[in-house]
């Protein structure tokens, strides 16, 4: 009787695979639902919108503390809030008393430097205050330093000295042979503006700090992008200098309607950001909201735009990025025509685009550059080439573990004879194939690049070969990875391939266990992750759901230019209309 009963109980493994069909999606599901509750209760954007927290202050939009800071140049000369001015000491107009202030709060500086002069015709106190290496002392000492000494003519009465705010503008509109003049009486700020390459002026009798923009012009030059080669297209690229990055967009076409809106972002170590964006195009409500997602940075130092990537994005808990990155000038110009908005932040050459789409990733510049037939065969390629990258390895596993009866007879039996000997299963054959690649992909990045590329060539070929021979892998696994790493590399963005690359190895694992089957609910759980994000409100698959047909004409195919009549419709853009 006992034998009949235990011939009817299926066996362990039948038990094992039915429990993981039926639970691993209820387990994952309420991981999902877990997670999103998780960072809505870790989010903290709201109440630091709320002014309860502090963040990215713009310039011309708050100013915080006692003491404010006042800009003036000399093509306008009009004064107004430019940025937040931390509290601390006042300047008072005693020369010696404001001197010693700052000598104080630079105790520990010693690359801080102090030039006392007089200035001439009145023999009035003063003092250049400046950096030795951040600070132009060429420039220093011919537009500021010469003409302070050398001013004899401006005043009338050498024996009577002039009122601060009439010796304020004969100092900024007669002497000095600055462009850019600040004003402020914050001794922290004026020392800020000192470690940022500018000159302090103090002088007897102002209780202000006057501050001379004098940067030195060490920058990098404006270079290729490395990441974003093309064959066809603009050479020019960003690079790390905030300014060069504005000008290079100012630059590709003259118009009124490009706005750009300057903020403050870290805690201790401040860093320049700008938001941009074409001020007829781009909708009000997405400007405001990303506004608002700046003003929540609140971190020490933002060192990278990743760092303002990873703040501001809707969805921390998903390996697809929700902002785009490029170093590319005519990308970014060509998403802010959309109606997108960008941001640059001073130190970096990538510039963040928002909100972005999943097609938009495997999208390239040179798209557009060449004709539309060109161009809309080589981006099918590239879809084409994403769903290699994540689905080849484990489609492989799947049919040899689970269906080898879908594989044509004579395909199957060369599989099988390739593989005698090979003493690995399927998917650990796979994961040392895959994770050899992958060290070898990361090894080649790190080195020098004379050597990465032949590095990366001849380890690939090296280690194939010999895994092959000593019977650790079989030849058409080789044939696979290798077909899987050369779709990866048709991917346009860099952090959009190390995600279908990561993903990857999740298929490969749901092949290992639930076989075809395993493939196909990991690519529905995919989907639905996918149709639920959102980038600043935007869909994410924004072609796909909800459906936009007149969007398809830019999309997997690309018409000609002359039907690309309309701007994305779930932008809501003010100017739907690109012509016509």
């Amino acid at each position: 009787m006992w034998n009949i009963i235990l011939e009817i109980i299926p066996k362990w493994s039948v038990i094992f695979q039915a429990i993981m069909i039926f639970f691993v999606p209820f387990i994952l599901i309420r991981m999902m639902s877990w997670a999103n509750v998780k960072e809505d209760t870790i989010s903290t954007r709201a109440k630091k919108a709320a002014g309860s927290i502090g963040g990215g202050v713009p310039y011309g939009e708050a100013s915080l503390g006692s003491s404010n800071t006042k800009k003036v140049t000399k093509a306008d000369d009009s004064v107004g809030i430019s940025e937040e001015s931390p509290t601390g000491a006042s300047y008072s107009g005693q020369f010696r008393e404001d001197l010693q202030r700052f000598k104080e709060m630079s105790t520990d500086m010693h690359d801080v430097s102090f030039r006392e002069l007089r200035i001439g015709g009145i023999k009035l106190q003063a003092a250049l205050i400046f950096v030795d290496g951040l600070t132009d002392k060429d420039k220093m000492d011919r537009n500021i330093l010469k003409p302070l000494m050398d001013a004899y003519k401006v005043f009338k009465d050498p024996h009577t000295i002039p009122e601060a705010k009439d010796l304020k503008d004969i100092l900024i509109h007669e002497i000095v042979l600055i462009s850019e003049v600040e004003f402020t009486d914050n001794v922290k700020l004026s020392l800020q503006k000192v470690l940022f390459g500018s000159v302090v002026l103090l002088v007897e009798g102002i209780p202000e700090a006057i501050v001379l923009s004098t940067p030195k012009g060490n920058t990098r030059g404006i270079e290729e992008p490395e990441s974003e080669a093309v064959l066809r297209g603009s050479r020019s690229g960003f690079n790390e200098t905030l300014s060069d990055n504005t000008a290079l967009l100012r630059r590709h076409g003259q118009s009124t309607e490009l706005a750009m809106i300057s903020f403050t972002v870290g805690k201790r170590m401040k860093k320049d950001l700008v938001l941009t964006y074409i001020k007829d195009i781009a909708n009000d409500e997405l400007v405001e909201e990303v506004k608002r997602r700046i003003r929540t940075i609140d971190i020490d130092d933002v060192q990278e735009s990743g760092y303002v990537e990873q703040l501001i994005e809707d969805n921390s808990f998903t390996p697809f990025q929700q902002i785009q990155n490029t170093e590319r000038p005519d990308r970014v110009m060509a998403a802010l025509l959309e109606g997108r908005v960008a941001i640059l932040l001073d130190g970096t050459p990538f510039a963040l685009i928002m909100p972005v789409s999943f097609g938009m990733l495997l999208q390239s510049p040179e798209d557009y550059y060449d004709r539309w037939m060109v161009g809309s065969l080589v981006r099918l390629l590239r879809f084409l080439a994403a769903l290699i990258s994540m689905f080849a390895p484990a489609l492989y596993i799947s049919f040899l573990s689970f269906q080898p009866g879908l594989i044509p007879t004579k395909l199957a039996i060369s599989i099988i004879s390739s593989r005698q000997g090979v003493p690995f299963s399927v998917l650990i054959e796979a994961l040392i194939m895959e994770t050899s690649i992958e060290i070898l992909r990361e090894a080649g990045l790190r080195l020098p690049k004379p050597i990465g590329p032949a590095m990366g060539i001849v380890g690939g070929l090296i280690i194939g070969q010999a895994a092959v021979e000593a019977g650790i892998v079989s030849p058409i696994l080789v044939i696979v990875v290798s077909v899987t790493a050369i779709s990866s590399f048709t991917i346009p963005m860099y952090s959009a391939g190390m995600t279908l690359r990561m993903l990857r190895f999740i298929a490969m694992f749901s092949a290992a266990v639930f076989g075809l089957y395993g493939v196909v609910l990991f690519f529905l759980f995919l989907s639905a992750h996918l149709i639920k994000l959102k980038s600043f409100g935007m869909p994410y698959l924004g072609m796909f759901i909800p459906y936009k047909i007149k969007d398809w004409k830019d999309f997997i195919f690309r018409m000609p230019l002359q039907f690309l009549t309309g701007r994305p419709t779930l932008l809501k853009p003010k100017d739907p209309r690109r012509k016509g």
